[in-house]
């Protein structure tokens, strides 16, 4: 099956949706299919207002539908709700095409966090836009449950995995400069990821924060006795990741948060909230804390087997994930693809 994925999130971002499109691409190509992009790398761009890394692409309706003519997919999936998915979702529609798309990121409340818009009309935004798929991917059944409560109807569970290749249990030298116990948190470096949460609070030992982001110098001001490590490669986080004694997750939005398994297969218990992504992939496991006070997850996490943790972890496979993503796609008729290439946009 010939495959187009649509996205606005690509290289050289590093996030969880990239990361999640990487493997998924990577394991359709291992089953046999053909897969295609869309991504903002083959459009001008310009940086997205309060978050400078991510780049919006401009005025794409036009090569988007020339791309879609051409490469004549069998099956369609918009990844995002920018603008390369708004005019993939424009070019499906008008030419009555089965579509999926995905449901990786909280936007209502990332935006609400930066400019107080409320939920209920960014939600009602977004049930427009994913309305019109033929089904709408979500991480986690907290997830799924959540946008039914919203009134999203089309909703499937499309999980993660984690690399426990990359990912393993192994030298943990990598923070001996710093006293322990080693607190740290890996991630974008933004506010909706509530990383001051973690930040204020009384804990022995030291605190580490790995990543990038719009919120970073402000962070580094107010908390001058926080190592802040910058970014990095994979390799190098897995390092990171096996050095910590806790790995604490601050977030209140995420839909899954991959850094959670990347810790777990490291070794590392985690600490976070009891909110969707922690409660479905840490849980009730043994592979971390999760308490509305975080404090007291980080310092109970510190008792945990490490060799249970990474157990866990191995729970969680990409090939299985890929496999729900390709029971979920929508084939279009063969006819009407073939089709596609007699027409204009």
């Amino acid at each position: 099956m010939r495959i187009l994925i649509v996205t606005d999130a690509w290289r050289p971002q590093v996030n969880g949706v990239v990361r999640t499109l990487t493997e998924t691409c990577r394991e359709l190509t291992g089953f046999g299919h053909q897969v295609d992009m869309i991504t903002p790398q083959d459009f001008k761009t310009l940086p997205c207002p309060t978050y400078p890394d991510i780049r919006l692409s401009l005025f794409p309706y036009r090569k988007v539908a020339d791309t879609i003519r051409t490469l004549a997919p069998d099956a369609i999936h918009i990844a995002t709700e920018g603008p390369l998915g708004l005019a993939a979702r424009r070019y499906c529609l008008r030419n009555k095409l089965l579509f999926t798309t995905a449901y990786h990121t909280r936007f209502p409340e990332y935006i609400h966090a930066r400019v107080r818009l409320p939920l209920s009309v960014s939600y009602a935004w977004m049930r427009h836009f994913h309305g019109a798929a033929a089904a709408v991917m979500a991480p986690t059944q907290s997830i799924v449950d959540d946008l039914a409560s919203r009134g999203f109807d089309n909703v499937v569970l499309w999980s993660r995995g984690v690399d426990t290749e990359l990912f393993t249990p192994g030298d943990r030298d990598r923070l001996d400069e710093s006293r322990s116990p080693r607190f740290v948190y890996i991630g974008r470096v933004a506010v909706e990821k509530n990383i001051e949460a973690f930040l204020k609070l009384d804990l022995p030992g030291s605190k580490w924060v790995v990543g990038d982001g719009p919120q970073l110098a402000k962070l580094k001001a107010a908390y001058p006795d926080v190592y802040f490590a910058g970014i990095f490669p994979q390799p190098e986080l897995a390092r990171f990741y096996r050095a910590a004694d806790v790995f604490v997750f601050p977030s209140l939005t995420d839909t899954f948060g991959l850094v959670l398994l990347e810790a777990m297969a490291c070794g590392t218990p985690v600490a976070a909230y009891p909110v969707a992504g922690p409660l479905d992939v840490v849980g009730d496991s043994g592979a971390g804390v999760l308490d509305s006070d975080l404090a007291k997850a980080c310092l109970s996490a510190l008792s945990l087997d490490r060799a249970h943790v990474r157990k866990v972890a191995e729970s969680f496979s990409w090939t299985a994930a890929a496999r729900q993503f390709e029971k979920h796609l929508h084939p279009n008729d063969p006819e009407r693809v073939a089709a596609l290439r007699t027409q204009t946009s």
